[in-house]
């Protein structure tokens, strides 16, 4: 790419690279047609199900790609990569293992969400539900191209395609004023949002004349010379516009309102898919621009990175205190969001020193931790609000005898939230925290396991009511396909945690700093 134009246009032979978001562009599109020619007395859970389909053949074409582009998984470390990236459109879209990792995350999320949805979504709550499940698909291909994007005009359509698909699904419930209010504000904070990170990337399409990623890292050099504060306002301006977009705080106070006012799946997507989408763009530009210039941009690089980290524990900080008293499992599960963004700030942060393959490794393995204790309590909170009509924390009360399965898969999903053993998020937080302290961010690594021990307040607040609270005896209806997410999200908690090691081996044998994320 020069200019920001593109250099060479794409082939057919190319576009069996975007199979996986041509698969939900497709179908998207025949379920839209579905749901008009579909007469009304018809359920609509067929669209559901056939959009998880959609998803599932995409993840499996992801896996596909990856397996080809690393045919010697089952080799020693040290051997030769015997895949390569693969550059579209003059690297403004790129396949690399940064990308599939990614995308894996987001298709395994967004599976689980309309898994659990089929059965929970009602039509006197979400009037529209054809739209609620397609319009899922959009979504996931904006969080794809994100994580593909090597260019800012490639990334910004992703982001507002993700964005402005999740204004309308936080908006669905028609009949509900919280759910207005929450789509007004989720669409004026968003907004905001859009608007600081495009004035940070203008200025620095503006001072490089490019919006390829790795022009502007090989041209920042010599702007710190020229523009430093110019350059300081770009990449701080982005900084504020990615806090909002992942609820980091002091960017954060949105999230609460808008996670209770939104339908519960959709709230599952917004923690789990909007905010490590975000995440791994940001990763993505700031190690191609900051880092990788990291040698003629000093002291640019040193304070951007600081910046990360000094948002990463406000957010830890923040999250776990404010948690403290709330008593709605999903404002709890917004805040409890806050204080994991921070903690997955922190592995892309810690560039101080040289960044390394296992930065991306500690992101990766708590970045899949995360997503299956939290679209498993979110299963669980879904089945109560629906049996007791709200999301209070006084609804999960005597839960172990209603629903004595449900309650010990929950107890493993929060003990993983705590980061407690033998759980993902145990190790998770673990491999962050070790990495913090082996780059002797010693202040960081404090306050990772301080707010980690006072969650253990709110999170065993939750389990306390289950056993130690009475309530109903009528049992807890659990809808077959909610008790399946539930159970293969427990499931994949445990085993995260039985197996850390090998995840992580795997990881750092497919992923290269310099071949899987730096643009070259």
């Amino acid at each position: 790419m020069t200019g920001g134009q593109w250099s060479a246009p794409i082939t057919w032979a190319d576009m069996g690279y975007l199979a996986p978001e041509a698969t939900l562009a497709a179908f998207m599109l025949a379920l839209v047609l579905l749901d008009l020619l579909m007469p009304r007395k018809y359920n609509r859970s067929l669209i559901g199900w056939i959009a998880l389909g959609g998803v599932l053949v995409s993840m499996g074409l992801v896996i596909w790609r990856m397996l080809e582009m690393n045919p010697v998984w089952g080799a020693p470390e040290d051997a030769v990569r015997a895949g390569a990236a693969v550059s579209l459109l003059g690297d403004s879209y790129r396949i690399d293992d940064f990308a599939s990792l990614m995308k894996t995350v987001f298709l395994a999320a967004t599976g689980l969400i309309l898994l659990m949805s089929v059965e929970t979504v009602k039509e006197r709550d979400v009037p529209t539900r054809g739209e609620f499940y397609y319009l899922l698909l959009p979504a996931t291909i904006g969080a794809m191209t994100m994580a593909s994007a090597g260019d800012l005009i490639t990334l910004y359509i992703g982001l507002e395609l993700l964005s402005i698909t999740t204004y309308v699904l936080v908006g669905l419930r028609k009949r509900s004023s919280k759910s207005f209010e929450a789509a007004f504000k989720y669409i004026v904070t968003g907004g905001i949002s859009s608007a600081f990170i495009l004035f940070g990337m203008s200025y620095l399409y503006g001072l490089t004349g490019s919006t390829g990623l790795n022009e502007i890292g090989m041209a920042l050099p010599q702007l710190v010379t020229d523009y430093q504060a110019l350059v300081y306002a770009a990449f701080f301006f982005m900084i504020a516009g990615f806090g909002i977009k992942i609820a980091a705080a002091p960017f954060h106070a949105w999230a609460p309102d808008v996670y209770q006012g939104a339908p519960t799946p959709v709230t599952a997507y917004l923690a789990v898919v909007s905010k490590t989408a975000a995440l791994a763009i940001v990763m993505r530009v700031f190690y191609n621009t900051v880092y990788f210039a990291e040698s003629g941009a000093a002291p640019v690089n040193k304070d951007v990175f600081t910046a990360l980290l000094a948002v990463a524990a406000m957010a830890m900080i923040v999250g776990s205190a404010a948690a403290l008293r709330q008593r709605n499992a999903k404002r709890l599960l917004a805040l409890s969001g806050v204080a994991n963004a921070g903690y997955l700030l922190v592995p892309i942060g810690l560039s101080l020193s040289g960044a390394h393959s296992n930065n991306f490794g500690e992101f990766f393995f708590y970045a899949a931790a995360y997503l299956f204790m939290n679209i498993g309590m979110f299963a669980v909170l879904s089945a109560v609000s629906d049996s007791t009509g709200n999301t209070e924390i006084s609804r999960f009360a005597g839960l172990y005898h209603r629903a004595p399965w449900t309650a010990a898969a929950s107890v493993v999903l929060l003990l993983s939230l705590a980061g407690l053993p033998v759980t993902g998020g145990f190790f998770g937080k673990l491999f962050i925290l070790m990495g913090a302290a082996a780059e002797r961010q010693y202040w960081l690594a404090a306050i990772m396991a301080v707010t980690s021990i006072v969650t253990y307040y709110f999170y065993f607040g939750i389990i306390r009511q289950m056993f130690m609270r009475t309530a109903s005896d009528e049992p807890l209806r659990m809808p077959a396909t909610v008790s399946l997410t539930l159970w293969l999200c427990a499931v994949a908690t445990v085993l995260l945690g039985l197996f850390p090691n090998p995840v992580m081996q795997w990881i750092d044998r497919i992923f290269s700093l310099p071949g899987d994320l730096i643009i070259r």
